[in-house]
């Protein structure tokens, strides 16, 4: 589909990345467009699996979650079966935000958040307590130097309005 992509799609997603509750009335202004074909295209692009969800961005320690951290973890075994069932661990754990499959050392990576130390510790406690877990290592956050979205739309072609 990214080949089949002009400039005013291209458009529509950078919108969209930077502020998923701009109403289709500004995103269609902003695009160059109007309203009805606006919304056409967003729902084609929803259609087409390119975007995937709406998200609002909110602030863990506003909410009194204080730490953010990463666990770096490595299995003994990486069969089918092993994998599936860490994965479908990790699913169940609420502190656990974002988990990625890696190759090299790490099998995983973790991105956790916990309202403080003492929370953070027990789930450490038992992701390492994990039936086929090797090894966890663990590092606490100190601050957040960039956090953008995940797709690089920075350098795609601005549209050309008439």
């Amino acid at each position: 589909m990214r080949g089949r992509l002009d400039s005013i799609d291209w458009a529509i997603l950078r919108e969209l990345q930077a502020d998923g509750s701009i109403t289709n009335v500004e995103l269609a202004r902003r695009v160059g467009l109007s309203a009805p074909p606006c919304l056409r295209r967003v729902r084609a692009l929803e259609n087409a699996g390119i975007i995937k969800a709406y998200r609002a961005m909110l602030d863990p320690k506003a909410l009194g979650f204080e730490i953010v951290c990463f666990a770096m973890v490595q299995l003994a075994v990486q069969g089918k079966t092993e994998l599936d069932g860490f994965e479908k661990r990790i699913k169940e754990w609420s502190m656990v935000r974002e988990c990625w499959v890696l190759s090299g050392d790490v099998d995983f990576i973790l991105k956790c958040v916990a309202p403080n130390l003492s929370a953070f510790q027990s789930f450490v406690s038992e992701l390492t307590a994990l039936p086929n877990v090797r090894n966890v290592r663990t590092a606490l956050t100190l601050d957040l130097v960039k956090d953008e979205a995940l797709v690089p739309l920075e350098d795609v072609p601005e549209p050309t309005v008439s």
